[in-house]
C-alpha cells in the first residue's frame, strides 16, 4: 500500500500525522510525507517600492526550511509510533492543488491523507481555496480527510 500524507504548517496537520502513526497498515506500507509550498515571485505580484529580489529569495528559502522542518518532525513521529512503515519525504515548490495530484500519480498512491483544512481562518480558506476538498474531488485514489 502507498499512502501520501500531506502536511503543512497548520495545527490541523499534526492530526493527520498522528492518524497515520497510530493506524495499523499492511506490512511494507510506504508513506510519502509531502509538503508543498508556493514560491513568491516578484513577477507574479506587484513589487512594492524598494523591495529587492533578494527579499523574495529569502522568503522562499524560509518557506523551504519550514517545509523541511515539518517533514522531519512528521518522520520522527511516524518512526517513533509505527516502526513498520517505510517513510520517505518530498518537498515540492508549486501550486499545492496541482502538485499534490501530480505527486499522487507519480507515487502510485492508494490513499491520500490530509487534515480537514490547512488554513487557520475562514478568510484564508475563502481566498486560497480548500485544498482537502479540491484533492478529494479530483484525486484518482481514495482520500481521507482527518479532523483535529
Amino acid at each position: 500500500m502507498k499512502v501520501l500524507l500531506l502536511i503543512d504548517s497548520s495545527s490541523n496537520s499534526k492530526a493527520a500525522v498522528d492518524e497515520v502513526a497510530n493506524r495499523s497498515f499492511p506490512s511494507n506500507t510506504k508513506v510519502c510525507v509531502l509538503s508543498v509550498y508556493e514560491k513568491i515571485s516578484p513577477i507574479n505580484i506587484l513589487k512594492p517600492q524598494g523591495v529587492s529580489c533578494e527579499y523574495y529569495a529569502e522568503v522562499d528559502g524560509k518557506a523551504f526550511k519550514t517545509a523541511e522542518k515539518m517533514t522531519e518532525n512528521a518522520v520522527k513521529i511516524l518512526h517513533s509510533k509505527n516502526t513498520t512503515l517505510i517513510v520517505t519525504t518530498k518537498i515540492i515548490e508549486g501550486s499545492p492543488k496541482s502538485a499534490i495530484l501530480k505527486e499522487a500519480e507519480i507515487f502510485g498512491t492508494d490513499l491520500i491523507i490530509v487534515a480537514s483544512y490547512g488554513h487557520e481562518t475562514f478568510v484564508d480558506d475563502f481566498m486560497l481555496g480548500s485544498i482537502p476538498i479540491w484533492v478529494a474531488i479530483h484525486a484518482k485514489c481514495s482520500v481521507e480527510i482527518v479532523r483535529k
